[in-house]
């Protein structure tokens, strides 16, 4: 017969930290009101930092993934001169669209604030 090893006890479940509570929306929005007009402000601006950023983080991922399928082929683990040529193209033409996009987004909030 073969000799098996004993089975490992079941993993213990991880339980969250202890003494951390998560902030209610009423206690994130009691902290802010909390903070002079300045400070309000700078947190805002951080928030649609993040937010900017997680957007084109997302962006050039999406447009790594539609290029990739696009372009990639069969050669291997390496793209080939065409294929690199195609990523090029496709990448240049995914910031083309979406510097279009954003400069209409941004006339249309003008006219707006208009």
């Amino acid at each position: 017969t073969t000799h098996r090893p004993p089975l490992s006890p079941p993993a213990q479940p991880i339980s969250p930290p202890t003494g951390h509570v998560p902030s209610s929306p009423m206690n994130m929005e009691e902290q802010i009101n909390n903070l002079t007009p300045s400070q309000q402000q700078m947190v805002m601006q951080q928030m649609a930092q993040r937010v900017q950023q997680e957007a084109l983080t997302n962006m050039m991922e999406k447009m790594g993934e539609v290029c990739f399928k696009k372009c990639a082929g069969t050669s291997g683990d390496r793209l080939d001169s065409r294929e690199q040529g195609c990523m090029a193209l496709c990448q240049d033409r995914f910031l083309d669209a979406k510097a279009q996009v954003q400069a209409a987004l941004e006339k249309r909030q003008s006219m707006q604030g208009s």
